[in-house]
């Protein structure tokens, strides 16, 4: 399916649709790799889309994320580079961990199981969602602010806007309470076979 090109899977993080991707996709095919970036499962097709219908991603957790990305790469038939930034890259570590990638970068990623210091901006970020324990089975937005906080924050108040606008979507806020929790819980979701990778 891939002859000789080499395939390289985009994972996108909380908040931003898989289609913030989308200039390194083509950044990279015309470097002759073959890049995809599949959403996360029941993340829809569009931006306005998974805006209008916040609870198709509510509840997946990231077992269930990190199943769906194993799918995806299993119907690839190479092992591919894998690619993902703040929950990707925590998503793409579990990957790499299980043998399935040839190479995983992980652009800032969210903590996993054995991380034991944050930042105090970081757990200020994950307060959206883990301020209500009910987030826990829901989708979860952001302001334009909490955004600007988060990710936009080296950026032009206007430029941050602007990337707000177009790529950020709710969110499972599953992943954020299993990542808060890892370290007490000995079958944690968030645990990766860091021997592996």
């Amino acid at each position: 399916m891939w002859g000789m090109a080499r395939p390289v899977v985009f994972v996108h993080g909380l908040w931003l649709h898989a289609t913030s991707w989308q200039s390194w996709i083509e950044l990279f095919r015309e470097a002759g790799y073959e890049p995809i970036a599949p959403g996360w499962p029941g993340e829809p097709a569009t931006v306005s889309e998974a805006r209008a219908n916040p609870q198709a991603v509510a509840g997946h957790g990231i077992t269930a994320i990190a199943g769906h990305y194993a799918k995806v790469i299993a119907a690839l038939g190479h092992k591919p580079v894998i690619i993902g930034h703040s929950f990707g890259g925590a998503i793409t570590q579990n990957l790499v961990g299980r043998g399935l990638a040839e190479a995983g970068v992980a652009i800032d990623p969210a903590p996993i199981k054995g991380v034991l210091a944050l930042p105090r901006s970081a757990l200020r970020f994950a307060s959206v969602a883990l301020k209500n324990p009910a987030n826990r089975k829901r989708a979860v937005s952001l302001t334009a602010e909490q955004f600007r906080y988060g990710f936009g924050n080296a950026l032009p108040e206007k430029e941050s806007a602007d990337l707000f606008e177009r790529w950020t979507i709710p969110s499972p806020g599953r992943p954020l309470f299993e990542a808060a929790f890892a370290n007490f819980n000995p079958g944690s979701a968030a645990k990766v076979n860091t021997a592996n990778a």
